[in-house]
């Protein structure tokens, strides 16, 4: 469920607060444990280190990520693979 129009996008005021802070071409990461947190156009070509709860995951904020969550570019999950022993065998042969 999205949050409600007339609150408004949430933004972490720390997170803007740090943002400020730095000028946009120092290559500093911001460490943030904020993955709700909206992107807005203030943090756009700055690099962020979100939590995914074992570590940070470097984020380079782009015009294209505005408007969606922190969390969506740093996965919590890690895919180990489908199949098994039939998926080793199969990776093992030489394609042609």
């Amino acid at each position: 469920m999205s949050r409600s129009l007339k609150k408004g996008p949430y933004v972490d005021e720390k997170l803007l607060k740090k943002v400020k802070d730095i000028k946009p071409g120092d290559k500093v990461v911001i460490k943030t444990w904020a993955r709700n947190c909206t992107v807005s156009p203030e943090m756009v070509g700055f690099t962020f280190g979100v939590h995914n709860g074992k570590q940070h995951i470097e984020v380079f904020i782009t015009e294209d990520m505005v408007g969606h969550k922190l969390g969506e570019f740093s996965p919590t999950k890690k895919f180990v693979r489908h199949g098994g022993k039939m998926q080793k065998e199969i990776e093992k042969k030489p394609s042609k």
